[in-house]
Order: structure tokens, then sequence, then C-alpha cells
């Protein structure tokens, strides 16, 4: 339309009237940015001085140019609300409070990338005051990928109650990956997620408290580096394993190393051994210095030098300081292979317990507990027996013996005379399981009664 003195809307708008007068114009274009019928807004285009009013050409060019920007604004929209609720499904999947463990303090830093991603944590109490502690992250970016590491964080949960191994973990993880991956590839071709390939990294690391050691697998991620007490830093040398559900088949390995009281196990999702370890590694001197620090200070550190760079990828980085488990927590003892093995435990668990402080039903279900255990391992286990108590978030009866058959539980009817002891022990105990080692296994059970905390 032209633009004159007598326009009427002009009058509607006073500040464009008198911009519109000062410039000049005489000829304006409005075009719409709509798409799929909706509209996002308008673009006005101006004629000035002595250049020639809009034409068909003009109105033609101008609609074609103000469609392709209205399907770039859609298409922008869209990515960013695809975004956005990637980053809460992740978010949401993620740790939401900080695990309250007595024998290690835990902090992470999380970089989301500019898209989301799969990346996760967990730090998981497992019995004998043992802590799982996990990193894992799904490759690719977006929803698929966060939707996926909900699924693997979910499988890591349910598989850590089964008391495994890091290795044997991670090898079943992968399993569960193999059917993720192959349930994404059976679906119709039409569908987004049939041409995103499911693969994930892993690294599974069980602290123990007592012997203080720590036991490493992973699957494609990083090795671990681990700060001692006097600053300084080293790596965990652990045989790599295939990524879940790649195509590679062979075995996970573990490695095993002494971890003393104070050290700092930092597991990542991207190689902190390269850029750590190395002469005069930017960040080696900060975890130098962070040995005496908390870990959420040395976490707020890495996020200001990280920080600093581009990222293009996310990045996930846990910090694990280690604490031992208070040696008058820990009652162990060796144990007769006959008949005399249960009043002998018993009576060590009701002194021990004495000593603790531990009375009333508490203590008389852990000595009818310790005697159900060590009953059940004299009849149908292998001689060295052993018991121990330990006292942390819950006390925990173990008994061990050089049998390699798991427990079974029978549910003894009124007139049987046998069968009753683990029976028992499912009924006293909220949890209790099995857990292997290179020679033998521990039957385990934990009731509720916590600790006292350290000063």
């Amino acid at each position: 339309m032209p633009i004159e003195e007598d326009s009427a809307w002009l009058a509607a708008d006073p500040a464009r009237a008198e911009a519109i007068r000062v410039s000049e114009a005489h000829s304006l274009l409005v075009v719409p940015l709509a798409l799929r019928g909706e509209v996002f807004g308008v673009v006005s285009f101006y004629r000035q001085e002595q250049e020639d009013p809009f034409d068909e050409e003009d109105i033609a060019l101008a609609r074609d140019a103000c469609a392709h920007t209205a399907l770039c604004i859609d298409n922008a929209r869209r990515y960013a609300r695809e975004r956005a609720i990637a980053a809460t499904v992740q978010r949401r999947s993620l740790p939401q409070q900080p695990v309250d463990l007595t024998t290690v303090e835990i902090s992470h830093l999380h970089l989301s990338g500019p898209e989301g991603g799969g990346a996760w944590f967990d730090a998981i109490p497992l019995s004998g005051a043992r802590t799982a502690l996990i990193v894992g992250e799904v490759a690719g970016r977006g929803m698929a990928a966060a939707t996926a590491m909900g699924q693997l964080r979910t499988a890591v949960y349910s598989l850590a109650a089964l008391d495994l191994g890091p290795d044997e973990l991670l090898a079943r993880l992968s399993d569960t990956a193999v059917r993720l991956a192959a349930e994404r590839a059976a679906l119709p071709a039409g569908d987004p997620l049939h041409r995103v390939p499911l693969t994930a990294g892993c690294s599974i690391a069980v602290y123990d408290p007592v012997d203080l050691t720590c036991t490493v697998a992973r699957a494609g991620l990083p090795e671990p580096v681990v700060v001692h007490p006097d600053g300084f830093c080293d790596t965990v040398s652990v045989p790599e394993g295939p990524v879940l559900a790649g195509p590679g088949d062979a075995p996970f390995a573990t490695t095993t190393v002494p971890l003393a009281e104070g050290s700092t196990l930092v597991m990542g999702t991207f190689a902190l051994a390269d850029e750590t370890l190395a002469p005069g590694g930017r960040l080696r001197a900060l975890l130098e210095r962070g040995a005496g620090q908390s870990v959420r200070d040395v976490c707020d550190a890495l996020a200001y030098a990280l920080g600093e760079e581009d990222l293009r990828d996310e990045r996930l980085v846990l910090l694990v300081r280690t604490r031992r488990l208070p040696a008058d927590r820990v009652l162990a003892r060796e144990l007769p292979d006959g008949p005399e093995a249960a009043p002998l435990a018993r009576a060590a668990t009701r002194r021990r317990l004495e000593h603790w402080g531990v009375e009333g039903d508490v203590a008389s279900t852990a000595e009818l507990v310790v005697s159900e255990l060590v009953g059940n391992a004299v009849r149908y286990g292998t001689p060295p027996l052993s018991l121990r108590l330990i006292f942390d978030r819950v006390l925990t009866c173990e008994v061990s013996d050089a049998a390699t058959s798991a427990p079974h539980v029978r549910h003894a009817r009124t007139a049987d005379e046998t069968g009753r002891g683990l029976f028992i022990i499912t009924s006293l105990a909220p949890n209790w399981g099995t857990r292997y080692r290179a020679q033998g296994k521990t039957v385990w059970a934990e009731l509720p009664a916590e600790a006292p905390r350290e000063e």
C-alpha cells in the first residue's frame, strides 16, 4: 500500500508514523510469518525517497522469504521445546537428593551439552557397608538419550540388589541394553527412534570401607583417577570392556586397588587421565590442591575450569572422598564347623551388641538371625566358617563359608522340623542376600539399627 499523509492507519500508531515520516518512506509491504495456519508475526518492508514502489514481483519474493523464515522460526521453537523436555527428563532421572553415607563423601559436576544428553551417576548402598559408585553415558543427544538413560539407571538399581560384582553387573546391564536396542530397531521405519542406534558406556566401582579397597570395572568410559591424601594423582588401570549393546562381546574385567582413608576417586565421562595426569595437565594442580578440601569445593573449582571451554559435548564428573569404617564397628570371628558354632556365635554377638549399646528387640532379633545363619552354614556349607557384624547405617550380620551353592528359602509347613532357618531370617530382616567371593560365599542380613555418627 502507498503511504500517504492522510492514511488512517498512521493515526493508530503515532510513534511509527513519525519514524515513517522522518525516513521519507512512501511504499509499504506487510507480509505475515505464517505456517500451517498459524501466524507467528508480520514483517514490514518500506521503500524510501526515489525508490520505485513495490510491485507484484516484490510481493512474490517477500512472500517466499517470509515463508522460509516462518519455517525456520517454527523449527527453532520446536527444537527449543524438545531440548527443554529432554533436559527436564534427564534432570528428573538423576538422583534428586545427595546420598547420605557415612563411609563416603560424594559430590558431582554435570555440564550438559547444547542438546542435552544421557549422562548419569549413582551411589548405591550395598551390604557390608560397601557402596557402588556408577557413572554412565548413553550415546547420542536429546530425548532418545535421556529416556534410554532413565531405563538403564532403573536397571542398575535392580541389578545392584542382587549383590553382584562390578563385572557381573556390567555384563547383565549390557544384556539389558541389548534388549532395549533390539526394541528400538524393531520400531516401524517411520519412527524417528528406528534410525538411532543405542549404545552406552558405564564405569562401576565398589568401595569397601572395612578392607579399604575399591574394585572397578568399565565399559567404554575412560579410566578413573585416584587423588591420594598427599595430593598425588594416579589412574586406576582397568581393562576396557566393550560398550553396552555394542558390537564387542569380550568379557568385562575388574581391578581391585587399595584406597587409603581420605583418598578421592574421580570418575567421569571424558578422559580425565589425559587432562589431569599429563605433565602440566591443566586439572592436575586443581585436584592436588583439592586433596585437603571438601569434594564440593573441588567440584566448584572444576566447574570454573571446565566452564571456560566451549563445551559441545556433555560432561559429568563424580568425586568420592573415602572414609574408613571405625574398627570398633566391626566384629570378625572364626567359627568351628560343628553344632557348637551357633551358641558361640550367639554369645559373641550378645557381648558385642552390649558394647555397642544395642538392646531390646533389635539385640534379640540379631541373636536369632545370627543363630539361623550359622546353623544354615553348618548344615549346608563347607568349612571354614566365619562370623562378621558391621554396625553402620544398619546392623549387618554376615556368615561366610567355602561352599558356592546358593541358599534356598523353603516355606516350611507346621509339622516340618527343618527348612525354617532362611524363612525365619526373611521374616525378621528387611534385607538379606548372598554375596559370592573368590572362594565361597557370604550370606548376610540387615537389621534397622543405625550407629551413632562420629563427631
